[in-house]
């Protein structure tokens, strides 16, 4: 299958719709290796440029996908419209599938009383899921997760527990996990485990979840701000300078 990117800032952008997204991302799981999906945002790129390990992973990884609004923006002002791919959609797209076609999955973060609930939650909704391994994201050693993840053998593994952690421990497991697909999903298992509200759906479709979840977190405005204004600038000054 034809992969469509756009390199923004230095990354490269996969140009998938929903369905295509999808459609790629099992190709993926039927591969050889095993590979990493990344929902990526303007402050994800901006850790990026900080750390250049970090960089590294999100260039390598087999599939981008553009979860933050200001990814969207940054797309558009180069004149590329895409549609957004929230991780936590995308993810609850992936489960649906693995529901339907018994492939097994795994999850890995939150809280202990989180992680216990989402798989309540999952069965209820998905009673075929075939969740094959479960574990909080509080722990020191990551030699007992990959051994558990080992001896389960998921076909996908569902990282939740905020960039760049979740990134860099799925960077690290892509060489002991054989054939399968990981991606990073933040704080998915919270919201799907009721603990957290989701911004409502006229917030969603206008593109302005960030901004109510800040209003309902506004410990977060330090994590937004300045980085998604410096992030725009920084892609408009990018797109006159190719243009110049």
């Amino acid at each position: 299958m034809e992969r469509k990117q756009y390199k923004l800032l230095g990354y490269n952008i996969d140009l998938f719709d929903m369905q295509s997204a999808l459609n790629y991302a099992k190709s993926l799981i039927d591969g050889a290796n095993s590979s990493h999906i990344v929902t990526i945002n303007p402050e994800i790129i901006d850790y990026a440029n900080k750390h250049e390990e970090y960089a590294k992973i999100l260039k390598e990884a087999e599939m981008v996908i553009p979860d933050g609004i200001g990814i969207k923006i940054g797309l558009q002002v180069n004149g590329i419209r895409v549609q957004r791919l929230t991780g936590i959609e995308f993810a609850r797209l992936l489960i649906d599938d693995a529901a339907k076609n018994n492939i097994p999955v795994a999850l890995v973060g939150a809280k202990p009383n989180v992680i216990e609930k989402v798989q309540k939650c999952l069965k209820e909704d998905f009673p075929d899921l075939n969740i094959v391994y479960a574990h909080d994201g509080y722990f020191k050693d990551n030699s007992e997760i990959f051994e558990g993840l080992k001896l389960s053998c998921p076909k996908i593994l569902f990282v939740a527990m905020g960039a760049p952690k979740q990134e860099e421990f799925i960077y690290e497991l892509k060489s002991i996990l054989p054939s399968t697909l990981m991606i990073g999903i933040g704080g998915s298992f919270d919201v799907w485990a009721g603990e957290v509200q989701r911004a409502p759906k006229i917030w969603q479709k206008l593109g302005l979840e960030w901004l109510y979840r800040t209003i309902k977190q506004p410990e977060r405005f330090k994590r937004i701000f300045p980085t998604l204004p410096i992030f725009v600038y920084n892609v408009i000054k990018e797109r006159l300078t190719k243009k110049g």
